[in-house]
């Protein structure tokens, strides 16, 4: 039950932080108040990282800023580190 809560989870962040990119990259374009790039990379942070990093190429947004192009991915592999690290405790080990 847990971890279908949590897949859950992962599934709806990752959602909005790509589907925040592309409103983001739409208001852009026409020159509308824009989503602010810290709650962009909070939607990252708190597990989004895979959605963010599919926003940014397929809305190709905020793809030459460095915090974006360098943090994004970084930020993929921390979760990703986390994920595996989590699973091996509470599933496997």
């Amino acid at each position: 039950m847990g971890n279908m809560v949590v897949l859950c989870y992962l599934a709806g962040i990752n959602l909005v932080a790509f589907l925040a990119f592309g409103e983001d990259k739409r208001r852009a374009a026409k020159h509308l108040w824009r989503i602010s790039e810290a709650t962009l990379l909070s939607l990252a942070v708190i597990g989004g990282a895979a959605g963010a990093l599919a926003g940014m190429h397929v809305f190709r947004h905020k793809t030459r800023k460095p915090k974006f192009r360098f943090g994004i991915p970084a930020l993929l592999v921390l979760e990703l580190m986390l994920s595996y690290r989590l699973l091996w405790t509470f599933c496997i080990g």
